[in-house]
């Protein structure tokens, strides 16, 4: 198996470990690891014995590394954390895994459920309330939550998310009582940092298209330096040109080609000349001759490939694989 990733890994180990095993270990996962992982295994016809057999010494090798480990490590895990992820991304997964995030419990439950049905429960609470979940959601979820909404609606709520800069644990227990959840805490809990214009423009690189354009003109009518600094935070699909070649590489592999000859056609010849030049001369050849041959697209399909791939960057990104530099009307490419 030439995938070596640690979601392969993790599928393999949890086949490995049969039914019990495995379910007990996946009720500590979220949703999205949940997710990953399942795929994985699905995805697996048959391993070989010698991939297991790696699976489990590296597993049995970084257990042995850890038995020592003291349980008082909270100090060290907020430590590590900061220096891996930043102060912002550092306390968020803090706040969830040391204990802060029990006044969500009803809120994280909405992680589970599809995009249709949390905008289904949610869609007659007041605009701020619905601004205040959206936020806890990962933020494609959330993006898809929103484009289930009326425009009207979508966009009072995305410009709230916007403005939103924290959320107080009373608010919380609200919350809880409104979707019927019980909750646990304490009123002297320090604010956690929610909303704000970077989550804003995380949710609306998922967006695209007129719903997209529909809340930037909401957001500029509202207040247009704000609107500025959002669009200055969103990453587009042009981009992936500030990204260095080995990082394009490394994306490459993770892409699918009949994705990508999409996604180009709608591409700057800048941009396809920096994914010809990090593609082998063969395999640039061939890309060359399939967007040639290739018809015209509607532009939402492009677009729609282009934000599959930035999910992709994004991910790359935020595992430390990459670094990242310093969007209608239905048209053909």
């Amino acid at each position: 198996m030439s995938d070596n990733s640690g979601v392969v890994k993790g599928a393999i180990l949890m086949l490995a470990l049969g039914e019990e095993g495995a379910s007990e270990v996946m009720k500590f996962l979220g949703p999205k690891e949940v997710q990953k992982l399942g795929a994985a295994m699905t995805s697996m016809k048959s391993i070989a014995q010698n991939e297991v057999e790696t699976v489990l010494h590296d597993f049995n090798q970084i257990a042995d590394q850890n038995s020592s480990l003291g349980v008082d490590s909270d100090d060290y895990i907020r430590s590590v954390l900061t220096k891996a992820l930043g102060d912002d991304k550092a306390s968020s997964l803090l706040n969830r895994i040391l204990g802060g995030g029990g006044d969500s419990s009803g809120i994280e439950s909405l992680k589970w459920m599809d995009p249709e049905s949390v905008a289904d429960l949610v869609h007659n609470e007041h605009p701020q309330t619905i601004a205040t979940i959206l936020v806890h959601l990962e933020r494609d979820q959330a993006c898809d939550v929103l484009n289930n909404f009326t425009e009207r609606l979508r966009n009072d709520v995305l410009l709230r998310i916007a403005t939103l800069s924290g959320v107080q644990p009373t608010a919380l227990r609200e919350l809880n009582d409104v979707m019927a959840k019980l909750l646990s805490g304490n009123d002297v809990m320090k604010k956690q940092v929610m909303g704000g214009i970077n989550v804003a423009a995380d949710i609306l690189n998922f967006m695209g298209g007129d719903n997209e354009s529909s809340a930037m003109e909401h957001l500029k009518n509202y207040d247009p330096d704000m609107a500025q600094q959002i669009m200055d935070q969103m990453f587009v699909f042009e981009n992936i040109l500030d990204i260095e070649d080995r990082g394009i590489q490394l994306l490459l592999r993770e892409v699918q080609s009949d994705s990508l000859i999409i996604a180009l056609k709608g591409a700057s010849e800048e941009m396809r000349e920096k994914i010809f030049k990090n593609m082998s001369q063969r395999a640039a050849e061939m890309m060359k001759e399939d967007l040639e041959s290739k018809g015209p697209v509607r532009l939402s399909e492009v677009e729609a490939q282009q934000k599959e791939i930035l999910v992709i960057v994004r991910r790359l990104a935020d595992e430390g694989q990459i670094s990242l530099g310093a969007k209608g009307e239905e048209a053909y490419v």
